[in-house]
């Protein structure tokens, strides 16, 4: 008896993830469940370099920015409820202090830039459709910082709209990294303020778009998370207590999914043995002194050493 329909997962043939590729995520909060997981199994990660950003046109913004070196300036920025913001960053970026904001942008920009240059894979979750402009300057922002809604207008991204910028995006990527690999994936996090009609149609526009323009000749490409947890971990005891964002259990399942695809079996190997390093420096003895322990300790060093010797840019 099947109780659960699995997607059919193919496993890809070129370009994997491996401890020499250099992956950059971007966008909604689920791309930093999976860079979460990447940073503990110790690869060349990085992750949201100006925060979670939700929609498409945010990310090609920030995408672009990085690309042509834009420098922020004082009239760049927002004054809010006693803080500076940027409107093209998540709040988590935000100061009270208007200069270090500037600085800490402007050298974001630059160090984005370089691993926009570097990446071998690029990993873009896209988690909404819905944007909002702001009336003032008539500009769609990333965030908007808990200013009066008055100010804004929330607007749908057509499926056109969504394929042109992902087609941006693209061409941006290329024309400073030739061979670089793009996968995007939709975050399986429900936006239920949206509606609940409004958030499938949304979901529905971003796949449409993504599916416009992905190909693997391109080394562009689709890893279906959001199908995933719409399909096979179709229960609440899939979702955190808010009923919207997938718990760890959920998220582990699609993590091993996205392994299973990407990663090959010695990548595989290597990452069971830092699994097992990560665990040893997480154990807490009741007794530290005993032999038995020291043993453990001195095990842990070798193993870690051996990883090291192999990997120098891993560090414990």
């Amino acid at each position: 008896m099947k109780l659960q329909t699995q997607l059919p997962l193919k496993k890809e043939t070129r370009n994997l993830i491996d401890y020499q590729s250099k992956i950059l995520m971007l966008g909604s909060c689920f791309s930093e469940n999976i860079g979460d997981k990447l940073s503990y199994f110790k690869f060349q990660a990085a992750q949201n370099p100006f925060g979670i950003l939700f929609h498409p046109k945010a990310i090609e913004n920030l995408i672009t920015n990085a690309i042509n070196e834009n420098e922020y300036l004082d009239d760049d920025l927002i004054f809010q409820n006693e803080i500076w913001h940027s409107f093209d960053a998540h709040s988590s970026l935000s100061s009270s202090n208007k200069n270090e904001l500037l600085a800490s942008l402007n050298s974001t920009i630059l160090a984005t830039n370089k691993k926009l240059k570097e990446a071998s894979h690029i990993i873009i979750t896209l988690g909404t459709s819905w944007v909002y402009r702001f009336i003032e300057t008539d500009t769609v922002v990333a965030n908007c910082h808990k200013i009066p809604q008055k100010k804004f207008l929330k607007e749908l991204l057509t499926v056109d709209e969504i394929t042109e910028t992902l087609e941006a995006i693209i061409a941006l990527l290329k024309s400073v990294n030739t061979n670089i690999n793009v996968l995007f994936t939709v975050s399986p996090i429900r936006h239920l303020k949206d509606g609940f009609i409004e958030n499938t149609q949304s979901k529905s526009h971003l796949i449409t778009a993504i599916h416009q323009v992905i190909d693997a000749r391109n080394n562009t490409y689709y890893f279906p998370s959001y199908e995933i947890m719409m399909d096979e971990l179709r229960d609440y005891r899939f979702y955190a207590e808010d009923m919207v964002h997938p718990n760890k259990t959920a998220i582990n399942y699609i993590w091993q999914k996205f392994t299973d695809v990407w990663f090959d079996e010695k990548t595989a190997v290597t990452m069971k043995e830092i699994d097992i390093i990560q665990k040893g420096i997480l154990h807490r003895p009741f007794q530290e002194n005993t032999d038995q322990h020291q043993q453990f300790l001195k095990n842990l060093e070798e193993k870690k050493a051996k990883i090291t010797q192999q990997l120098p840019f891993i560090h414990f």
